[in-house]
């Protein structure tokens, strides 16, 4: 099993390396691995192998991961949609950074909840840049005025940058354009204090880093 991952860790690094250098020499790109799809072993391994930072769906999942690996200084990711009544047990669990904040709403509960614990959570705005149903995620076109609302009104809210999952479709165009969309928000985003674009999953990363993204999240690539 630990060749089986080192193959496929060295592959994906491989081919985000040939991406980033088409964007440029300096575009630095952070690999998170997904571990939906695998076990703590599989974890540990990769974490011997160099990576750090690793990312789960759900709370409850990464509370275990959390728990089991606990020996390890993992950067852990909250990736998946939060549930309000999930909060609490996310701050408990002090993660590096929670990419799926994904409405106003969710933010003033976030907040609250935060200054009540007299602490704070590193975040991403979550964009439905393809305007899909399916999808969390705030508009496109309300994506900048609600990052500028919950830096001013949130501030137990460390927002870093944004993330977005490319659109559900066949046509490469459409999945480019849906990238360009966030990167451009992106963009703007920075004079606001912007840093991460986290775009691209296994099967469209490196479309992701070409459009720009700094963060990529790789699960099946990885671990199957």
């Amino acid at each position: 099993m630990r060749e089986r991952l080192r193959e496929n860790l060295d592959r994906v690094i491989w081919n985000i390396e040939q991406a980033r250098i088409q964007v440029s020499e300096h575009h630095i790109v952070k690999l998170v691995a997904v571990g939906k799809y695998s076990d703590e072993e599989s974890i540990r391994l990769l974490y011997e192998l160099g990576q750090r930072a690793f990312a789960e769906n759900q709370v409850q999942q990464l509370a275990n991961r959390v728990e089991s690996l606990k020996s390890l200084p993992i950067e852990w990711h909250m990736i998946g949609t939060l549930q309000t009544n999930k909060i609490n047990r996310l701050i408990e669990l002090k993660p590096y950074l929670l990419q799926s904040l994904s409405s106003l709403k969710l933010a003033e509960a976030l907040n609250s909840r935060l200054e009540k614990k007299e602490t704070t959570m590193n975040a991403l705005l979550q964009i439905n840049s393809a305007n899909e149903n399916s999808k969390s995620g705030v508009k496109v076109d309300e994506a900048v005025d609600i990052y500028q609302e919950i830096k001013e009104r949130y501030p137990h809210i460390k927002l870093k940058g944004v993330m977005s999952i490319g659109a559900l479709s066949s046509s490469k165009k459409i999945v480019q354009k849906s990238f360009e969309t966030t990167y451009n928000i992106y963009e703007k985003l920075k004079r606001d204090g912007a840093e991460i674009c986290s775009m691209g999953m296994s099967g469209d990363y490196e479309l992701a880093i070409k459009c720009g993204s700094n963060l990529v999240r790789i699960g099946s690539k990885i671990f199957k």
